[in-house]
């Protein structure tokens, strides 16, 4: 429409549009309660639609500046269409915009989405002002094209164009985005030039950029350089020291700030759960709800605990906040729904997950929530539910990422549906055009390898159009153990040396296959080479949480006040559920001492004790979860399928690849695992 304007000059005018058949046009889409401006502004601006458009109505031709309150009206109100009829109504009257008028013109357009547009009236100013510079610049930044508003800003500084503390924060914000510190840093070398270094404005965004480019010293200078420290200033630099892993520093900040609001609070939350301080996190958490917190959770406060509850298993705490979040009306949020699906699913409880993905209106299910309930399902070996969970979303014309078929591909693999996975898997760029990445080839791989497919596992890695990454050669080691291939399981575990040489679990995993094998001295001389390469061995401990409170136990363990009676529970095991046919896997036992010996030592495995205690301390519907930080054992595997017939109750337990849910001496997995 607008170049249809411009190139008609020589054509006679049409008759300007009246500022009726404006009103006429947006009265069915404006809620009459919300006609004036969200924010208060200096009059006119306080005004309704109808008082900004008499002077052009009433007047002939219309004043010049009678349409800039237009403009600024409209931005940020999505009401394009407005905007274009009265951009086409000063345009028909014969106006061109000058820097002012365009600066706002370009504001109006870029907020309601048509950049094209704001990017054209800015190219048409004659003699462009800082004003109009700005006002492109952060059309830019705030639609995402971060190296646009740096060229801009380059272009700005050509013509000598003074910036100020409208300039510099959308410029170091797109530095930022792009880690470009050595614009970043002439920028703030700008920033001194002109004094704007104490501007509050200007300073948490200088704060702000060092912090993401990794630079937390010179953040840290800005910081202390500022005599007036806005509340944003104090959490950007608190945001970068928890991002750094510097949890103290940050603690002292927060405890020094002398007001703090919600995104303080988020922050340090957030910052917590990043660094794998559940407890912390949650405890934090846990005070801002108490009835003298000035600052209460918002819906982003609640994503960011969401996950401590799911990295401690901490099932009771998130329902707590479920409750919560049910409380102030947040139920419908599907952001909050989609990160109680991931939290529900790691806490063992695939039932609520799916209730709130059914919560979720279907028209506001994102792929975000997709690929969440996708992921739920796999994880908990449910590879069929994945698959149609899958087809659900790519009906609803969500189309997939590369994320979805890590999920997709990893429920097919867990659940042995081989044919499927490499159906998908061959799908991936022909029918979705989306790029195979490590993680699906590792997927692909861990597919063939689980369903003793070993020989074609190790053809396809020497397809692999890449490196084969440790992800890849661990999912073919693992899948070793099960088939008892030493030979291809040595060859997987030469590689895992070289690539990851620390991680002791490549080490006890071959390890643990010569044991079985029966090949003592090669255990020896594995464990004499993590002894002489100080490589140190995960400890195995599984861990339940009752009445909030969590419960950690080691293989073994002595420590905890009733071990009394979870050992009495447990010497009276076996000869309960050998009566029931259990037949003790010694196999599991990686010493070379009697077989007597070896059935003492599988009954003090740590998820044993921990389901011990669940008995004696839970009622009888109260379903056991336990999380173990290493791969279930075989022989647990076994037992607790006959401790759930035994004793008729539902054992959830989350191991490192997996969950495992026992009910009525069956487990979810069907033995393939």
């Amino acid at each position: 429409m607008l170049r249809a304007l411009r190139s008609s000059s020589t054509t006679i005018l049409p008759e300007p549009p009246q500022p009726q058949a404006f009103l006429s046009t947006i009265h069915p889409h404006i809620d009459p309660s919300q006609t004036k401006c969200t924010t208060p502004k200096p009059f006119p601006y306080t005004s309704t639609l109808p008082t900004l458009l008499q002077p052009i109505s009433d007047q002939n031709p219309p004043p010049y500046l009678s349409y800039a309150p237009l403009f600024q009206f409209l931005t940020g109100q999505n009401f394009l269409k407005l905007g274009q009829q009265i951009h086409a109504h000063m345009t028909l009257h014969g106006h061109q915009p000058n820097a002012f008028l365009g600066a706002k013109m370009v504001a109006m357009y870029a907020s309601s989405g048509d950049l094209e547009s704001a990017v054209t009236v800015f190219r048409k100013i004659k003699d462009p002002t800082s004003l109009l510079y700005n006002s492109i610049i952060r059309a830019y930044t705030n639609n995402g094209y971060p190296l646009k508003t740096i060229d801009i800003y380059r272009e700005m500084h050509s013509l000598w164009l003074k910036g100020d503390n409208f300039t510099f924060p959308f410029v170091l914000k797109s530095c930022a985005n792009v880690l470009d510190v050595w614009m970043g840093e002439c920028v703030h070398g700008q920033s001194l030039r002109f004094g704007l270094e104490l501007d509050a404005y200007v300073g948490t965004s200088l704060i702000d950029f060092y912090v993401k480019v990794g630079e937390l010293r010179d953040a840290n200078k800005v910081f202390d350089l500022m005599t007036v420290r806005a509340v944003s200033s104090w959490n950007a630099l608190i945001a970068g020291y928890m991002k750094e892993g510097e949890i103290r520093v940050a603690e002292d900040l927060f405890r020094g700030m002398p007001c703090r609001n919600i995104v303080s609070w988020t922050s340090m939350i957030s910052g917590y759960t990043q660094n794998g301080l559940a407890e912390e996190a949650l405890s934090l958490f846990d005070e801002m709800l108490k009835e003298d917190s000035e600052v209460k959770p918002n819906w982003v406060t609640i994503m960011s605990v969401l996950p401590a509850c799911a990295h401690s298993a901490s099932f009771e705490r998130g329902r707590r906040i479920n409750e919560y979040v049910n409380r102030i009306g947040l139920e419908s949020n599907p952001s909050v729904q989609t990160a109680l699906i991931a939290m529900y699913a790691k806490c063992g409880s695939l039932v609520n997950a799916r209730c709130c993905f059914d919560r979720i209106l279907e028209n506001e299910k994102n792929l975000c929530a997709w690929n969440t309930m996708i992921t739920a399902y796999a994880s908990h070996g449910q590879g069929l539910e994945s698959v149609l969970t899958f087809e659900n979303m790519v009906r609803a014309g969500v189309y997939p990422d590369a994320i979805t078929f890590t999920g997709l591909l990893s429920g097919c693999s867990h659940s042995g549906l081989v044919e499927f996975g490499l159906r998908y898997f061959n799908s991936m760029q022909t029918k979705y055009s989306v790029e195979p990445r490590h993680e699906h080839y590792a997927c692909v791989v861990d597919l063939l390898a689980r369903a003793g497919r070993l020989a074609e596992a190790k053809e396809f890695i020497k397809k692999i159009p890449m490196q084969p990454g440790p992800s890849i050669w661990g999912a073919l080691l693992a899948a070793c153990r099960k088939s008892r291939n030493l030979e291809i399981a040595e060859m997987a575990a030469k590689e895992l040396f070289v690539l990851e040489p620390e991680n002791s679990c490549n080490y006890i995993l071959l390890s643990n296959m010569y044991a079985e094998a029966g090949m003592w001295k090669e255990v020896d001389k594995l464990r004499a080479r993590l002894k002489c390469e100080g490589i140190k061995k995960n400890p195995g401990c599984s861990w339940i949480e009752i009445k909030g409170k969590a419960h950690l136990f080691l293989s073994g363990d002595l420590s905890h006040p009733q071990s009394k009676e979870i050992y009495n529970l447990l010497e009276a095991l076996p000869e309960k559920i050998k009566a029931a046919g259990y037949i003790p896997n010694t196999s599991f036992v990686l010493h070379d001492i009697s077989e007597e010996e070896k059935e003492q030592n599988l009954i003090i495995h740590s998820e044993k004790l921990a389901i011990a205690f669940g008995l004696l301390n839970t009622n009888p519907e109260v379903v056991i979860r336990i999380t173990k930080n290493l791969r279930i054992c075989g022989d647990c595997h076994t037992v607790i399928k006959f401790i759930s017939s035994i004793y008729e109750r539902e054992i959830v337990v989350r191991d490192v690849n997996r969950f495992h849910h026992f009910r009525d001496g069956a487990c979810s997995c069907g033995d393939y695992w």
